[in-house]
């Protein structure tokens, strides 16, 4: 049986509850992390000085590598954008160097990439996985990022890339923040208000994690439920769920400027992602909807 299973930034967001559906499915999850002391299941990795012990990892089937500085979290000085690039592309190279050192080779490689690949384009279209990548500094980020399997792919391992969208969960990430001025009474769509929002339920991306690790998927897909809408609907809906007016008018670009500087890309712009690649291998997503979505969230 292939049930052991190594998993790159287990302890984030999306991490934590990948690892706690994997272990529920009777795998054995164990997570690189930057010191394993007093932790159960832990390898340890220093990824800036690109440290690792090849033999610690040579018994693992699969690998599922969320690895990556906080997009959103600080301002992007040339420092952080280092530091965004490097989190992700040097995990992937440490991994890669510590797997070619071991006979062993694990059937299957799942690394987490972001729709960011297309940039931040607002418009009625979706993008497809063939599509080219887009030009502003995320775009460069998450091809950086898929470029660096390529040295995995060379070693006959399968590769999955899953491009995230806006994960939906109410412990953290996107949605917490998106929830706090709607609960404060002061909901309201930002900037023009049509950039659409490819948002996914935070268990069906995990869910489709596994399902590309299991079936050994190969190639970019898109992980953004099929109903997806602007920045307007989005607020609005969420303004419902959490029985909260939804106020007009929208929130000035130049205020989120303001706000956030060159980050505010990320909630002025965006584009919609189509799902239908990752259906065609047959996964079905469990949430299609927005409004069912959030209402199983906040329950």
């Amino acid at each position: 049986m292939e049930k052991k299973v190594l998993l790159g930034g287990g302890s984030g967001l999306v991490g934590k509850r990948l690892n706690q559906l994997l272990t529920a499915k009777g795998y054995d999850v164990w997570i690189l992390s930057r010191s394993s002391k007093g932790k159960k299941n832990t390898i340890e990795w220093d990824v800036k000085n690109q440290q690792l012990d090849s033999s610690a990892i040579a018994d693992f089937n699969h690998i599922i590598n969320l690895t990556g500085a906080g997009i959103v979290d600080e301002p992007w000085t040339d420092e952080r954008k280092k530091e965004i690039i490097d989190s992700r592309v040097k995990s992937t190279e440490l991994l890669s160097k510590s797997i070619s050192q071991n006979s062993n080779k694990p059937v299957s490689f799942v690394s987490a990439s972001a729709v960011g690949y297309y940039g931040f384009v607002t418009g009625e279209s979706f993008f497809k996985e063939t599509d080219e990548a887009g030009t502003d500094f995320l775009a460069e980020t998450c091809k950086l990022w898929e470029q660096s399997t390529d040295s995995i792919k060379k070693l006959d391992i399968p590769i999955a890339l899953v491009r995230i969208g806006i994960v939906l969960d109410k412990n953290g990430g996107a949605l917490k923040e998106m929830a706090k001025p709607v609960k404060l009474f002061a909901g309201a769509a930002l900037g023009t208000g049509k950039q659409y929002l490819p948002w996914i339920h935070i268990e069906d991306l995990c869910r489709m994690f596994i399902h590309a690790m299991e079936n050994k998927l190969e190639g970019p897909f898109n992980a953004g439920a099929p109903n997806q809408v602007n920045n307007k609907t989005f607020t609005k809906v969420l303004a419902k769920v959490l029985n909260r007016p939804f106020f007009l008018p929208n929130v000035p670009a130049f205020v989120m400027k303001l706000l956030l500087g060159t980050r505010a890309l990320l909630v002025l712009e965006g584009s919609r992602v189509s799902p239908e690649k990752i259906e065609q291998t047959g996964f079905k997503f469990e949430f299609t909807k927005l409004e069912e979505a959030l209402r199983e969230i906040y329950g």
